[in-house]
């Protein structure tokens, strides 16, 4: 099942190596010192989306632990990850299994729970609910039976790992996990490539190597991040081009964990800046005068960036030859 995701808790810990800017950072955790058990509180009827932590149990919201313990019960992908979780934390709500293989005969047994009145929380073995998981279908159908949906924010390996990947936050697409086989991925790929915006998505420690290669194939040789193991022991962060991480992992080999591959926009041309209007400017500017002067005059007029007008002067000139 894919996750967003990861499971066990890290202590504090440094590690280097690997690419120019590599950075491999690990997390605090909750001491083995017992926990007091969280106290139950009556909840309004509803569903209940919860965030789980992805590797360090101290990512773990109060807000989270207080629904979790009023709930009239827990859907979770695998009972046995969501106990260990409830257990640490003292709570003893009921546990009912909700994943890819039972959502679809599970989901109306649920729904008539919640319009009976049932306070259910719904969370999936590590992270944010719905991204790569059933959730949303449940999420869907509630709402669509007029039940009230709730969402407990928290931890999230997307968030993360666009954080730590040092590339533009502004705008940001996740595609969850691309296709295992390499000529449906570099479709996926194509579709995503003129998006202007910072690309994240889960990968299989195994397939990384080969997705590396189809992103740099497509998406050309873009600044990029490749996280993995998240808020655990060890977490890791190495930083590069798609070329430069390609070819590290392909040494390296497959590492082990949980991945994220975060990549770079594309970067903006003075073309797609300007358009035809841009072009026509130019070439009348290039008409009467040099090459640094009608760049000069361009870029004054319409307020682009100089080495975009530049580079567009220069292809135009090479068009006329």
């Amino acid at each position: 099942m894919p996750r967003d995701k990861g499971a066990g808790a890290g202590r504090r810990a440094r590690k280097s190596g690997g690419l120019s800017g590599a950075v491999s950072l690990a997390a605090g955790t909750i001491g083995p010192e017992p926990i007091e058990a969280v106290q139950p509180s009556k909840l309004a009827p509803g569903l209940y989306v919860i965030s789980t932590p992805i590797g360090n149990l101290g990512d773990i919201t109060l807000r989270a632990l207080k629904t979790l313990a009023g709930s009239d019960a827990v859907l979770c992908e695998d009972t046995r990850i969501t106990g260990k979780l409830l257990a640490r934390f003292g709570i003893s709500a009921r546990q009912i299994a909700y994943h890819d293989h039972n959502a679809e005969r599970a989901r109306p047994e649920i729904l008539r729970r919640l319009k009976a009145g049932e306070a259910l929380a719904l969370v999936s073995d590590a992270g944010t609910p719905l991204l790569s998981d059933p959730g949303y279908k449940l999420v869907r159908e509630a709402i669509a039976e007029g039940i009230a949906v709730t969402a407990i924010p928290g931890a999230s390996a997307a968030l993360a790992a666009l954080v730590l990947s040092g590339l533009p936050p502004d705008a940001f697409l996740f595609g969850g996990f691309l296709p295992a086989k390499s000529a449906a991925r570099k479709r996926a790929l194509q579709e995503w490539k003129s998006v202007r915006a910072t690309l994240l998505f889960y990968e299989t420690a195994p397939r990384l190597v080969a997705s590396l290669a189809d992103m740099v194939a497509v998406l050309g040789d873009r600044p990029a991040s490749v996280s993995r193991e998240l808020t655990k022991f060890y977490e890791e962060v190495k930083r590069g081009t798609l070329a430069g991480l390609a070819a590290f992992y392909r040494e390296a080999g497959a590492p082990r964990g949980e991945v994220v591959v975060a990549i770079g926009p594309p970067e903006e041309s003075a073309s797609d800046a300007g358009g035809p209007d841009l072009d026509r400017a130019l070439q009348t500017a290039l008409a009467g005068a040099s090459l640094r002067q009608a760049v000069a005059d361009v870029a004054a007029a319409t307020g682009l960036p100089r080495r975009l007008v530049y580079a567009r002067a220069l292809h135009l000139k090479g068009e006329r030859r």
